[in-house]
């Protein structure tokens, strides 16, 4: 039976390990292993990037031609030996339709350009991905009752859809963003920030942190407005109540003079 605090305090994922791609969410995957092979060796990396290392020396008529194995020296050998285990991190970050996908590829360059051509497409596709998502930065907003939170989230996915094809925006021009996204009722504080902090040094995460702040703030107040509605009603209704009750004894008191003038006009 799980506890109270194993539904709070969960593992983290494995920095043995390389992220696992089934298919699903291929800019998340491709973000995260790209930081795998640079902890690993950031030459793995490079190789990942530019293509395997190949020793060379020179024929007879002074071109350059593969080097013999055999002839290697320790340093030929430990960089010809980087593409392998690059190939072998990616391989074992595969499943097995991935896996077989890629399985006929010699290098790890070559594994990571058709995960790239397969899920983000040819040039021209990744083109139009990177247009359709750059509008979406444009014209991003903060939606009415929307969490800073939830508005962060959104914008962050996009921003690493976007990474993930090759488009990225400096810490200013993403602050900027936020700042204008802001709907009406937040002018007050987005005038305060602006007139306060230099947009063009200020971390994301501090104006991130800022709106959160103000946004418990307003959360404070509205939630102080409504104890004192709550009250306010109350003690309406308890004025009417006892209105209510004040009518009830008049009444009665009409009736019983009604009655003896009844009688006596009977009489």
């Amino acid at each position: 039976m799980a506890t109270h605090n194993d539904s709070i305090f969960r593992e983290g994922q494995s920095t043995i390990r390389p992220p696992f791609f089934d298919g699903n969410d291929y800019p998340y995957w491709k973000t995260r292993m790209r930081i795998y092979l640079q902890a690993l060796d950031y030459e793995i990396w490079e190789i990942v990037c530019d293509g395997p290392f190949m020793p060379l020396t020179k024929n007879e008529v002074g071109e350059d031609i593969p080097k013999p194995s055999r002839k290697w020296n320790e340093l030929e050998k430990r960089k010809a030996t980087l593409n392998s285990k690059a190939m072998n991190a990616l391989f074992c970050a595969l499943d097995k339709k991935e896996f077989h996908r890629v399985s006929s590829c010699e290098s790890a360059n070559e594994i990571w350009h058709k995960l790239e051509v397969v899920y983000e497409g040819t040039n021209q596709v990744k083109e139009s991905k990177i247009s359709r998502y750059t509008r979406q930065y444009e014209l991003f907003q903060m939606e009415q009752n929307e969490s800073v939170y939830s508005m962060y989230t959104r914008f962050t996915d996009i921003l690493n859809t976007l990474g993930a094809l090759g488009k990225t925006f400096s810490n200013s021009e993403k602050v900027k963003k936020i700042i204008r996204s802001l709907p009406k009722e937040w002018r007050p504080k987005r005038t305060a920030i602006e007139e306060a902090k230099d947009l063009n040094i200020l971390p994301i995460d501090d104006l991130i942190s800022s709106l959160i702040s103000y946004e418990e703030d307003l959360a404070a107040e509205r939630g102080n407005e409504e104890k004192k509605k709550n009250i306010a009603l109350k003690a309406s209704e308890q004025e009417s109540d006892e209105e209510s009750e004040l009518d009830e004894e008049e009444m009665d008191m009409l009736a019983r003079r009604f009655r003896k003038l009844f009688k006596k006009s009977g009489e």
